[in-house]
């Protein structure tokens, strides 16, 4: 018994110092260098994206991006999320429109969300994703996403944070690949 409460202390002492090391804060343009950097780690540990961008800190800031934030750790920047517009052809946005009778454009589309690899088990993901949920509630918009199904860490975030599997759906991605993606809904308000 005191083993496991031993764990406990262990394991809560851990999340309070990850809270007071790790902070959330919208992104600034000094810091793409710095999100390319991580983004470089994720993609060599995880193949996210599976399609290494030509540019990536014009990757990290698409058209429509509403906006974006960083985690860090220890000073250093350890996440990335953002939030953009929904666009013509996106998949999240129509498989909820169609299930809910909104208009697309009623949508805001979480992209470019990562962790860096030696940043995870801190929450960090979770962190980011409620920030980026409560942007695009503030601004009357429904949280879409799409994520490959090879995902399982991302994948099982999402549901453990109550979103909606909206259903499963091919992409055509613009280095000529068809992938199949699985776009989920933030749960309701």
């Amino acid at each position: 018994m005191a083993d496991l409460e031993e764990r406990a202390n262990v394991v809560a002492s851990d999340l309070r110092r990850s809270e007071e090391v790790a902070s959330v804060r919208r992104r600034r343009p000094g810091d793409l260098a710095d999100c390319v950097r991580v983004l470089g780690d994720v993609h060599a540990a995880d193949r996210y994206p599976a399609d290494w961008p030509d540019h990536p800190a014009s990757w990290l800031t698409p058209d429509g991006l509403l906006a974006a934030w960083v985690a860090e750790a220890d000073g250093r920047i350890v996440g990335h999320i953002g939030l953009s517009r929904s666009c013509p052809g996106d998949a999240a946005p129509a498989l909820w429109s169609h299930r809910t009778g909104g208009r697309p454009e009623l949508t805001a589309v979480i992209a470019r969300f990562y962790v860096a690899p030696t940043a995870r088990g801190h929450h960090l993901g979770a962190r980011l994703l409620t920030h980026a949920v409560a942007h695009a509630r503030a601004l009357g918009l429904h949280p879409v996403l799409d994520v490959l199904p090879t995902d399982t860490a991302a994948v099982a975030l999402y549901r453990h944070q109550g979103w909606t599997l909206l259903g499963a759906t091919a992409q055509h991605w613009p280095s000529g690949r068809t992938v199949d993606v699985h776009s989920f809904a933030a749960p309701r308000a």
